[in-house]
């Protein structure tokens, strides 16, 4: 079993254990008696110009621990006053130290969209996005089937929240284009094993066609790799891990951007 699967596994435990507090019909009635989202994080990426999807991430399974001072909420509000196009919160708490409260309280604290990323594996997970306040999930074609797939953009759309579907090579992209996805993320690191490979965004680009929003996720580290995204024709970036280490938020934002 490699990383992803575990990952994956540990995630149909926690809305196992979820469903036990909380039964599924419950929360679903709730996410659909609220307000019907703007679709804002779509909106967002649409804007033209390179957008940036900034990460709230304590620590990967391939890094450890990435920040032991973690004061999430005054990190997210760093990047909507640095312009930051949207907010990436991780809330898987075994493998990335990740919370629900995390999204929940960043939501409510900046006006920015605010994706929830996660390792979704059951309908539950999209609902309880929505309650928490997210703008948009994050659906991985390497543990979900093309029908769930199809089946959660649908939800997404009566929720009126963004799918983000992440792909790692060109089966997964047509898996994801045939499922209806109109935000397509390449992850550049390899899930299964952790290797980044920034090549791969600009391998994949030249198969996403237009109209659907292209986001280059993982190894973005230098103002080149984003200049490199907006000119192989990316729409966003993720970036994560850079920021993160930055003590100065702010200014590295500033400097990824410095040659665009």
């Amino acid at each position: 079993m490699n990383i992803l699967d575990e990952i994956a596994e540990h995630s149909r435990e926690r809305v196992r254990d979820a469903k036990e507090i909380l039964p599924a019909e419950v929360l679903r009635d709730d996410a659909l008696s609220r307000p019907k989202g703007d679709f804002a994080f779509e909106s967002a990426l649409s804007r033209g110009g390179l957008s940036f999807i900034c990460e709230c991430k304590k620590a990967s399974p391939s890094k450890g621990v990435i920040a032991h001072d973690f004061p999430y909420v005054e990190i997210a509000r760093e990047y909507e006053s640095a312009g930051a196009d949207a907010v990436s919160v991780l809330t898987e708490p075994k493998y990335f130290l990740g919370r629900n409260e995390y999204l929940q309280e960043i939501s409510g604290s900046v006006r920015l969209p605010v994706l929830r990323k996660d390792f979704v594996v059951d309908d539950y997970m999209i609902y309880e996005a929505k309650i928490l306040g997210a703008s948009a999930v994050l659906l991985i074609c390497a543990i979900l089937e093309g029908s769930k797939l199809r089946e959660y953009i649908n939800i997404c759309d009566t929720l009126g929240i963004a799918a983000l579907v992440e792909a790692h090579d060109e089966d997964e992209i047509h898996t994801a284009l045939d499922s209806g996805a109109r935000i397509i993320g390449v992850n550049n690191r390899n899930l299964k094993d952790f290797t980044v490979d920034t090549e791969n965004s600009r391998r994949l680009r030249k198969i996403i066609p237009d109209g659907v929003i292209f986001v280059s996720e993982s190894g973005i580290k230098t103002p080149e790799d984003v200049r490199d995204a907006r000119d192989f024709g990316a729409d966003a970036v993720l970036v994560g891990e850079t920021l993160m280490r930055a003590s100065d938020k702010s200014a590295m934002l500033a400097e990824l951007k410095s040659l665009l």
